[in-house]
């Protein structure tokens, strides 16, 4: 599996864009941060759409995602679905009446 040396430099020319959009995105996450937002849901949801880009690249280059084969993604899009379960359990037991004790309403 030797590679050629323009191989090496285009891997490493990647390597150096993906750094240059974490950092440009690491100084727009201290920039929002910074901005007067009313909301807390919107500050949250803005930090976690900047992360999400950020986690994005990092699990698609520096660990190697966009050239594995396609049982990752599938081995991936079902952890997703499992944590969203997971996560959204807690609010369909809260509006079920599930856990609640007796006398109280």
């Amino acid at each position: 599996m030797a590679e050629s040396a323009e191989e090496i430099r285009k891997h490493v020319r990647v390597y150096i864009l993906v750094f240059a959009a974490l950092a440009v995105l690491t100084v727009v996450t201290v920039g929002v941060s910074y901005l007067q937002i009313e909301s807390i849901a919107a500050t949250v949801l803005i930090a976690l759409f900047i992360a999400s880009i950020k986690g994005g690249l990092v699990a698609g280059y520096f660990m190697h995602l966009v050239s594995e084969r396609q049982i990752i993604y599938w081995v991936l899009a079902l952890t997703v679905a499992f944590f969203v379960v997971l996560m959204l359990l807690p609010s369909f037991t809260e509006f079920t009446g599930v856990g609640e004790m007796d006398g109280q309403s």
